[in-house]
């Protein structure tokens, strides 16, 4: 071996001698601290920007070097110790043969972090986020997040570009599948159920992966719902709708930020300075990085905000923008930029320590192949465990929107059921956008989850395509648009049936990254089938499988039945059947609003009141549509049951309490069915007056509730400083006194209201 990569390997074998595993906390990361320092006192201004250097995979590393070209560049720096981070980089062999690489041929050996987009499981599939929100049960989301990291790490990643934590009211912008829907409570308690699921209680276990929260910040408000598009809203909303979900991820230890692709008040975020380093790394005091989105920084000379890619790096390091992501601007300029003294060294030196210190966390330098374990690779990927977990999941993020005269659930014999629609035989479009490390035509489908039901006659018809070409992740969805040649068959076999199941919705790769959309009905010739169906058989079961909010206006007033059942992974047909057979019982609530029309967009629950809500007038001149109610057509929060539950007796410890004071809410909750079921208690204010107008409510509280047949159970609630107050425009967090309402139901048009003063 050369002797600088011998003195690489000695280097790396006196940082990782020392062992603290048996040392607390606080003398750990003391300990790494000065490894950290240690390290930085020898390294060069170029392994320092190195470490700021993130690489895509770009040749099978089993096989020969490559030879010319951008790969070579990219080799050539591994050796050289000039890249901190690898993506899109997956299984045991090939990056045991990365860390081989920079590890023992590079100077000081100083091992990489590998990410990956891992977003709803890797092998194994969850429902994607959106559908996992609508659970509204933290410890399976947590607990999905967890088994995504296992698989994850067993293939070598031990970084995900997750959770996205993006708020967002407009369901045309296809990334809402990625989230946690409109609210910042809801998405708040969510975001910390992904990081701590993720990150585990020990983050140099083998089986946990370091978080990255994003994306930071307002990437949710696109106008228009459009990707990588500007955004352009008020300090009020920033600070009071797009931040705390961050906050709270960063609060929850999560190691890595991500910042967007939008622009904030005319600055893109990879090159603010105000979100990074003034919020994040000031104000938050995050001791992790930032990295950016892919070619977020070189994507600000597009923007105008940067001149050139040497004057993008100037502009995303001084900014705080850690570690750049294939954009090649810290690699090709930011030495120069250092040594002309454009950007102090000191900032390098802050960046250059936060990756290392995720490095040490995560365990790398005690043994960089501690992820490159081939037995546990072959072992952990889609086992028994893993696809029981993503199946309860599943049936957790199922809702049901309606079910009149008790359609559901199914008779589990002597019926004749039709199952319709080419989603219901599809075992790829339910895996969902966002699967990299899955396999194509891996799901269950809805036909074989039905098909183990044997006691009824079962009869499958397409009835039509949904698509008709390119069907792939980086590729448009082409939609059929004219071909309804197999409707025939379909209203023969509905004809010939008792209750007709429709499969029904978006193509998985109609949602996601740059799948944004005008029209959020369903597509193609879908909604005419539907109808064709309806006038020869009304006993319908329409299940909707999409990543978005839909508007199925038409459906909602003439269809019994309608499941969401979103796009749910690996697990999808077990779920559905189950749901529709009634082996469980449904209890999702929605964490988007769902319009009734397109034109609508963006809706949301917690909305301003205005100064003209309604039509006290008698007249025309109010806040109002003049061609559809300005309702929703399934609000925030809602879902049904099998079960059916009753609300009663809201009371409070009080009707005036001082500022500071606990106000304590309690409501009896009856199951008032036969049937054993879960809710989920909601919990709602209204801040009458303030300095800066409130919403008409805002979620403070929730309850996922058991109860069995004719149970009353009272829940309890607690409001106090922390779910009372608001962030004024200048950040800062308040608590005003003033009359508040109190709302407590199964949904947000709760109607048990109560009221108090606060001092």
């Amino acid at each position: 071996m050369k002797k600088i990569a011998l003195l690489g390997t000695l280097l790396f074998a006196f940082i990782s001698c020392q062992n603290i595993q048996s040392q607390t906390s606080n003398t750990k990361n003391q300990n790494i601290e000065q490894k950290i320092d240690s390290l930085l006192s020898i390294m060069t201004i170029e392994e320092k920007v190195g470490q700021m250097n993130q690489y895509n995979g770009f040749w099978n590393v089993t096989g020969p070097a490559p030879e010319g070209g951008n790969a070579e560049k990219k080799y050539e720096d591994l050796r050289k110790g000039y890249v901190g981070s690898m993506l899109n980089v997956r299984g045991v062999e090939n990056v045991r043969a990365l860390q081989k690489i920079i590890v023992e041929e590079s100077r000081l050996g100083i091992p990489l972090i590998i990410g990956s987009d891992v977003i709803h499981g890797y092998k194994t599939l969850a429902p994607i986020p959106l559908a996992e929100s609508a659970s509204w049960d933290l410890e399976a989301i947590k607990k999905s997040a967890s088994v995504a990291a296992a698989e994850a790490s067993a293939v070598g990643v031990n970084w995900t570009f997750a959770p996205m934590v993006d708020i967002s009211r407009d369901a045309r912008w296809g990334r809402v599948m990625e989230g946690a829907g409109e609210d910042p409570f809801l998405g708040s308690k969510i975001a910390v159920a992904r990081v701590t699921g993720f990150q585990g209680e020990d983050l140099s276990a083998v089986n946990t992966i370091a978080a990255c929260a994003k994306h930071f910040a307002a990437y949710g408000f696109t106008e228009a719902g459009k990707e990588y598009n500007t955004v352009d809203i008020g300090t009020s909303t920033l600070y009071n709708y797009v931040l705390p979900p961050f906050k709270a991820a960063k609060d929850a230890g999560v190691k890595t930020f991500m910042n967007s692709f939008n622009d904030l008040n005319g600055v893109p975020a990879t090159g603010d300075k105000f979100l990074q380093r003034d919020i994040l790394k000031g104000k938050w005091n995050f001791d992790g990085f930032v990295v950016s989105d892919w070619a977020s920084i070189r994507e600000m000379v597009d923007w105008g905000h940067a001149k050139d890619l040497k004057d993008a790096a100037k502009k995303a390091a001084i900014a705080g923008s850690d570690l750049d992501m294939e954009s090649n601007a810290y690699i090709n300029h930011l030495v120069d930029l250092v040594k002309s003294g454009e950007v102090e060294e000191s900032l390098i030196d802050d960046a250059a320590r936060r990756i290392l210190r995720v490095k040490f966390e995560l365990g790398l330098f005690d043994d960089p192949y501690k992820y490159c374990d081939e037995e546990r690779e072959k072992t952990v990927i889609g086992s028994t465990k893993h696809l029981d977990a993503v199946l309860d999941m599943a049936k957790k993020s199922i809702v049901l929107l309606k079910n009149d005269n008790n359609l559901l659930p199914l008779k589990k014999e002597g019926q004749k059921i039709a199952l319709i629609g080419a989603l219901a035989n599809d075992k790829n479009s339910p895996l969902g956008s966002w699967r990299i490390g899955s396999d194509d035509n891996t799901a269950v489908s809805v036909l074989e989850g039905m098909q183990a039901y044997k006691g009824n006659k079962l009869t499958y018809a397409k009835g039509a395509d949904l698509f008709v070409g390119n069907a792939g992740f980086v590729h448009e969805v082409i939609i059929n648009e004219t071909d309804k040649s197999d409707f025939a068959e379909a209203i023969k076999v509905a004809k010939q049936s008792d209750v007709v199941v429709m499969v029904l919705g978006e193509h998985g790769f109609q949602s996601g990254e740059a799948r944004s959309r005008t029209n959020l009905q369903l597509p193609g010739v879908q909604q005419e089938l539907l109808e064709a169906v309806y006038k020869v058989n009304k006993n319908i079961v329409l299940v909707l499988n999409n990543g978005r909010p839909l508007a199925v206006s038409w459906a909602d007033e003439h269809i019994p039945a309608i499941v969401e059942a979103w796009q749910l992974g690996t697990q999808t047909g077990n779920a559905v059947a189950q749901v529709l057979y009634g082996d469980y019982n449904p209890s999702g609530k929605l964490p988007m609003t769902f319009p009734r029309h397109v034109g609508q967009v963006p809706i949301y629950y917690n909305y301003k009141n205005t100064g003209r809500p309604t039509d006290k007038d008698n007249n025309v001149f109010w806040s109002h549509y003049i061609d559809s109610e300005k309702t929703p057509l399934y609000p925030f929060g809602y879902g049904l049951s099998y079960s059916t539950f009753e609300y009663s007796n809201l009371n409070l410890n009080g009707t005036s309490f001082k500022t500071g004071s606990e106000v304590n809410v309690s409501v009896n909750v009856t199951n008032t069915s036969n049937i054993d079921g879960k809710e989920v208690v909601q919990l709602y204010i209204r801040d009458l007056v303030g300095s800066v107008t409130r919403p008409v409510r805002e979620l403070k509280g929730f309850e996922l509730v058991e109860l069995k047949a004719g149970e009353t159970k009272t829940i309890n609630f607690a409001l106090n400083n922390e779910t009372l107050g608001f962030y004024n425009n200048q950040g800062d967090y308040i608590v005003e006194p003033g009359d508040f309402k109190v709302f407590v139901g199964g949904s947000s048009t709760a109607t048990l209201e109560a009221g108090f003063e606060l001092k």
